[in-house]
């Protein structure tokens, strides 16, 4: 069964971020289970609620309340946390300021241990930008740790976080990735009804365009081939599934805060927070134990940017979901693919 729990807010006060600050920033963020249970943190991904996250939390399920003490994490600009959409002026809408990984992980910490009283992670699991914020725990030189996601976690808090999975996510984000980005940013930012952000309504021609983009790269070209897109009849035609999922999924969502937090992820770079850029300093400095798991056929984190980042792992396992599915098949939606990805994370978080 699947857990319901209340969405906690987690006012920052004055808050810096790349590109400015917040009078008053929010992490919104829920809680399961017991507290003295060991604490697994499983932040979003792109167009991810926090209600997104219970595929894989509930009793039964990999991350059960009965074992873990789990808190689901907003990232900043998904509509939850303090966004475009939700902020007040000045800050609102196109002048919501630039937002990183590093800003995120550093508001997740200040949940983690200033409200939530954690004092060790037990794991960081992450899917897709999710992912890419596991891995940014690093120590500082002067032996104080600051925070980063999934990848971002392990680089700044290596004594805080015990072990990371990362599941279709990569370090660094990919300049194939990133153009890739372009296209659905394009499409929707040049719209007749986007009007540099100022709408004043939801922009229907640029998220409709955005979405039908975007949808191109989020299944393998074996997916759409096969014509899974149909779902065994619920869906009469290609056109038919872009319309109502794509579309129809997207138009609930802001167009300013799609750009921004589309933004976070062509930045991604978790060496960008500390040598210099070196990357293979940077990832040679994780501490923490982690599991890899690409999609074989993900066209946003291709499995050899992961295998590229096991170089430099010094205590890394590699696990290549071999499906067609893509990039979503990190969303829960193929049950056979949910069930080896959730039996993989039950055995790395129940190794000794």
């Amino acid at each position: 069964m699947s857990q319901v729990a209340e969405i906690q807010y987690h006012h920052h006060g004055r808050f810096r971020l790349a590109g400015g600050v917040l009078p008053d920033a929010i992490t919104a963020y829920q809680t399961f289970g017991d507290p003295k249970n060991p604490c697994i943190v499983f932040p979003t991904y792109y167009t991810g609620k926090l209600d997104s996250q219970s595929y894989m939390v509930g009793e039964g399920k990999v991350l059960d309340p009965r074992k873990y003490y789990v808190v689901t994490i907003a990232l900043f600009s998904n509509g939850e946390s303090s966004s475009p959409s939700n902020t007040p002026a000045p800050y609102n809408g196109p002048y919501f300021p630039t937002v990183t990984y590093e800003d995120n992980v550093r508001a997740q910490y200040a949940v983690l241990t200033q409200k939530l009283g954690i004092k060790k992670v037990f794991c960081v699991i992450g899917f897709s930008m999710g992912a890419q914020l596991v891995n940014a725990f690093v120590k500082s030189n002067d032996g104080f740790a600051e925070p980063l996601q999934a990848y971002y976690w392990s680089v700044m808090y290596p004594d805080f976080l015990e072990r990371y999975i990362a599941i279709c996510g990569s370090a660094r984000t990919s300049p194939h990735s990133q153009c890739a980005l372009e296209g659905p940013k394009a499409a929707l930012s040049a719209s007749k009804d986007f009007q540099d952000g100022h709408y004043k309504s939801t922009p229907q021609h640029g998220i409709r365009a955005f979405a039908r983009v975007f949808s191109a790269w989020a299944h393998s070209q074996a997916w759409y081939a096969k014509k899974n897109y149909l779902f065994g009849g619920m869906y009469a035609s290609l056109d038919d599934f872009l319309r109502e999922v794509w579309e129809g999924g997207l138009l609930e969502w802001d167009a300013n805060d799609l750009l921004t937090l589309l933004n976070t992820w062509q930045m991604g770079d978790v060496s960008l927070i500390r040598d210099g850029g070196h990357f293979a300093d940077c990832l040679g400095a994780i501490k923490a134990r982690s599991l890899i798991m690409p999609c074989k056929k993900d066209l946003f984190f291709a499995p050899e940017d992961s295998q590229n980042d096991m170089q430099f792992l010094n205590n890394a396992k590699l696990v290549i979901i071999d499906s067609e599915w893509g990039h979503m098949v990190g969303t829960g939606l193929s049950v056979h693919d949910n069930e080896f990805i959730q039996a993989e994370v039950k055995k790395f978080l129940e190794e000794p």
